[in-house]
């Protein structure tokens, strides 16, 4: 009898702490005690900012700018990726896909669940309080609104920060 096809886990990444947390709470309690067979496909998603959102402004000087933020974007997701890696490879779990998708990290985590059929979306929170959050936006807000599947949300303990 052949065995079902796995669920996929769709867990978004970036450069931040929080990020980082829900990554090892995730592997460390729900892969880590399945090892041999993990319960989820793994794929970790890292937003990048187009080099124009992460500069903000036009004008004389702008496009000159634009190839260093570029440069420095890719830097920064090479690390984000990098430390993911070594963070699952120390919880022995080998088998994950890695992306880099440019955009706003809203949309893109809610176009990976999308492409990939994900049935649970993890992210980490900032724990940003209600006037903050309306001002900046969440992205944890904001894809637990529009992701189609489950979205779990993982703040990390005030004993820990």
């Amino acid at each position: 009898m052949a065995s079902a096809e796995k669920q996929t886990m769709v867990v978004g990444i970036d450069d931040s702490e929080h990020s980082t947390y829900a990554l090892e709470w995730t592997l460390d309690h729900l892969f880590v005690p399945c090892s041999a067979n993990p319960p989820f496909k793994l794929i970790l998603v890292h937003a990048k900012p187009t080099p124009s959102s992460a500069v903000g402004f036009a004008g004389p000087g702008a496009a000159e700018v634009l190839p260093f933020v570029e440069a420095d974007l890719r830097k920064i997701a090479a690390r984000v990726i990098e430390k993911a890696k070594e963070l699952c490879t120390s919880k022995s779990v080998h088998d994950v896909i890695v992306e880099v998708v440019e955009g706003d990290a809203r949309n893109v985590l809610c176009e990976a669940v999308e492409k990939h059929h994900a049935s649970i979306l993890v992210v980490g929170s900032h724990g940003y309080g209600a006037i903050k959050r309306a001002v900046l936006g969440s992205v944890s807000d904001y894809c637990s609104h529009h992701a189609h599947c489950t979205v779990m949300i993982v703040k990390k303990p005030k004993s820990k920060q």
